[in-house]
């Protein structure tokens, strides 16, 4: 279904994926002042281009760094035009990599999401060698509760990521 396309980019049917680069601060503006971001995983209080590179430099480039993995930018492959991210994350206090997405809204609810977080997995269990990865989802956001169901990730527990004061539902799928 999906196919790496190089050393840092993934392509399937329908997109392409590639890592983070500060050129892609306007997407992640948009990303993380969605309504829907918000409201389900949190206010990141940026509010511009600089702010965003910061926090590329401090978050996604240092996954990169740390892991080998990240968050990847999906485009739609026939005119390259970003339309949300997928990727693995490394949240603290946990020995595992989660798997988060976020699609731009008039790109929600078209099945980007499902391909891009398949194509992720596949990536992680494949390429990077990761057996078990976890996801962190608000209880309220059924549209990913629904998506990793349909992934394959099965509900553990209630958990609380650290620094936040809401538990959130931990699902988690393991390869192998």
């Amino acid at each position: 279904m999906s196919k790496l396309s190089d050393k840092f980019g993934i392509e399937t049917k329908r997109l392409r994926m590639r890592r983070l680069t500060l050129d892609d601060a306007d997407l992640m503006l948009s990303v993380w002042n969605d309504p829907a971001f918000i409201e389900h995983v949190g206010d990141r209080e940026i509010y511009t281009v600089e702010q965003a590179q910061e926090a590329l430099i401090n978050g996604a480039f240092q996954l990169y760094e740390k892991y080998g993995y990240g968050p990847f930018r999906i485009s739609l492959r026939k005119d390259d035009q970003a339309i949300g991210i997928c990727g693995l994350f490394r949240r603290e206090g946990y020995d595992d990599a989660d798997i988060g997405w976020s699609t731009l809204p008039p790109f929600a609810g078209k099945g980007y999401a499902f391909e891009a977080a398949t194509a992720v997995l596949d990536y992680a269990h494949h390429e990077v060698g990761v057996a078990r990865v976890l996801a962190f989802i608000s209880a309220e956001n059924l549209p990913s509760v629904g998506l990793a169901r349909k992934l394959g990730l099965r509900y553990e527990r209630m958990a609380r990521l650290v620094g936040d004061d809401e538990d959130v539902c931990l699902y988690s799928v393991t390869h192998g």
